[in-house]
């Protein structure tokens, strides 16, 4: 699983979504001529990640290649059940990545049309953001 390996601060905000923009960067496919486009702003978690990328991987079957263009830098915290209020903060359980509308999420070359579309499909169940398959060459 994606983890980073130092972080500025241990314990971040969470962050309020009163003002939901789309994404500015990571907005048109840089590697491969197919993607996987998030529709809805979401936070997806290391697990999430390496369960699309685990998908994308069989579906390739050595022939492809795949990439990931999002990484989970963000700490969420989580305090233990029947805890009392008070006491600070909890202590970090897991990472997610913020995701905005538009972000490219993974990338794929070396497939078919057809194989990387239900590929990329089947990768998007595993997401929780409503996605969209995406390519350059309309097919």
């Amino acid at each position: 699983m994606l983890i980073p390996k130092k972080v500025k601060h241990r314990k971040w905000h969470k962050g309020r979504g009163r003002n939901i923009r789309t994404a500015s960067d990571k907005i048109s496919l840089a590697f491969g001529p197919y993607g996987l486009k998030a529709l809805t702003p979401s936070w997806i978690s290391s697990q999430q990640i390496e369960a699309a990328r685990r998908v994308l991987t069989r579906y390739i079957k050595r022939g492809g290649k795949v990439w990931i263009r999002v990484f989970p830098d963000k700490p969420i915290t989580k305090k233990g059940n029947e805890t009392p209020m008070g006491a600070g903060k909890g202590a970090v359980d897991h990472y997610v990545a913020v995701v905005r509308p538009g972000t490219i999420l993974f990338e794929m070359d070396g497939l078919p049309f057809a194989a990387a579309k239900e590929a990329m499909e089947s990768a998007s169940y595993k997401i929780s953001s409503v996605c969209k398959f995406i390519s350059t060459n309309p097919s």
